[in-house]
């Protein structure tokens, strides 16, 4: 019975991560003209999650955060490398937080976790950009440089304020664990 109850409060916990993840998504601080803004904390309940659940549950949540994003978002593109990129890959890479922070948990470590997992957003969303958008990047530059660019001048932003958030919040989840 114990073992039931824990995967329904897992199941339950990841809804509403996802919904307030969504919800946390409308709040854009700034947004880039062809896509990817900076919002209030967005990134932060699937990352909670991941930490909280592990990796394996934290990539599937954000996978199906990422299927959220594009079906209810604004559409950027329906091609293929795209909806993958940007939306399944790119956000499910936020779950690898929860392979860095089990064992021996520091806020180090869990931060370490957060860096890797946005980096891998960016790489999806960079791969994506590259090959879909690259008829936006300026003449002459180099479409890989122009979604390098693009992307980490809304992702370091939305990095630096998801760690700031997590810093706060560490304690209180340290608690609930």
């Amino acid at each position: 019975m114990e073992n039931r109850n824990q995967n329904l409060r897992m199941l339950v916990e990841g809804a509403l991560m996802i919904a307030l993840a969504y919800v946390l998504s409308l709040i854009k601080i700034w947004e880039m003209p062809n896509g990817g803004s900076i919002t209030a904390g967005s990134m932060l309940p699937i990352l909670i999650y991941a930490y909280r659940w592990g990796g394996k549950q934290g990539v599937f949540a954000g996978v199906v955060y990422g299927l959220i994003q594009f079906l209810l978002g604004p559409k950027w593109s329906f091609h293929p490398i795209s909806i993958l990129g940007d939306y399944l890959v790119a956000f499910g890479a936020l779950g690898l937080v929860g392979f860095f922070t089990k064992k021996e948990d520091t806020l180090l470590k869990a931060s370490l976790g957060i860096a890797a997992g946005v980096f891998f957003r960016w790489v999806a969303h960079v791969i994506s950009g590259a090959i879909v958008f690259a008829s936006y990047a300026p003449e002459g530059q180099n479409p890989w440089v122009y979604s390098m660019i693009y992307n980490a001048s809304f992702l370091i932003p939305e990095l630096a304020i998801t760690v700031v958030l997590f810093a706060l919040l560490y304690k209180p989840l340290k608690r609930i664990q």
